[in-house]
């Protein structure tokens, strides 16, 4: 079954130019799949050339080693999330709709590519050498931005409650992440509501909690991330049927 079945597009998906890309590209998911089934240890180049029928030596012309795989899995991941991420913020100077841009863009590719989120959530702390090192420096950039985020909003409403003397604000950019980086092991489509939906729950969860019920600076929006929407819906009661998670590990992009 090819990978792309097993997961929904994004809105928009980074482009390929050249054969190689796309060849490239194609494996890379085969490889999220068998990563994400089997996990790093448990997988094999073998088991990708079955999947992908890919011969070995077709697949060693892109990628030496399975380290190699996971490293381009893993940066591909991170890059595309920022790179999306930056474009859509320069639409805005907002502080709270920044956040809101933040968190739409996060839960928008989470959904759309759970199983590559969960290979960064169960391989986090596999690369040791520079390939591990350059990806810390990645995460580091982008906890740095939310961090960023957080702290714009803190000074453009005056807010007592994050920051000295009150919720620290590396707690606070902890605490959205561990929302977000553990969608995909409760998130259900025939249950849960779409990524724009669930990107407004979240960040209104996480915008009272930092307001500590001080008024917003603006009416809420309905989350989509790209402006102004007016009105918010009463929480409604839902079953859930996603079982309970205790992560052994950090989720993947929540690293200082």
């Amino acid at each position: 079954m090819p990978a792309a079945s097993t997961t929904r597009a994004l809105k928009n998906p980074p482009a390929y130019d050249t054969r190689f890309d796309r060849r490239l590209a194609e494996i890379l998911d085969y490889a999220t799949e068998i990563f994400a089934e089997k996990g790093y240890e448990g997988a094999s180049m073998r088991d990708l050339s079955r999947l992908s029928g890919i011969s070995l030596a077709g697949l060693y012309y892109y990628f030496e080693s399975k380290e190699k795989l996971l490293y381009f899995i893993q940066h591909h991941t991170f890059t595309t999330i920022i790179e999306r991420l930056r474009a859509r913020l320069a639409a805005s100077q907002d502080p709270e709709e920044r956040i809101r841009i933040f968190v739409h863009n996060h839960v928008d590719y989470a959904l759309a590519k759970s199983k590559a989120m969960k290979v960064l959530a169960h391989e986090d702390d596999v690369l040791k050498n520079s390939y591990g090192a350059e990806l810390a420096a990645i995460k580091r950039e982008y906890y740095r931005i939310c961090v960023g985020l957080v702290e714009d909003l803190v000074k453009g409403e005056g807010l007592s409650r994050v920051g000295p003397g009150g919720i620290g604000t590396r707690t606070s950019v902890m605490a959205l992440f561990g929302t977000m980086n553990w969608l995909y092991t409760w998130y259900r489509p025939r249950v849960d509501p779409d990524a724009q939906t669930l990107a407004r729950e979240i960040c209104e969860l996480f915008l009272q909690g930092i307001r500590g019920g001080q008024p917003a600076s603006m009416k809420a929006r309905l989350g989509d991330g790209r402006g102004p929407q007016s009105g918010t819906r009463a929480p409604k009661k839902r079953s859930r049927n996603g079982h309970s998670h205790a992560a052994k590990k950090r989720g993947s992009l929540d690293c200082e």
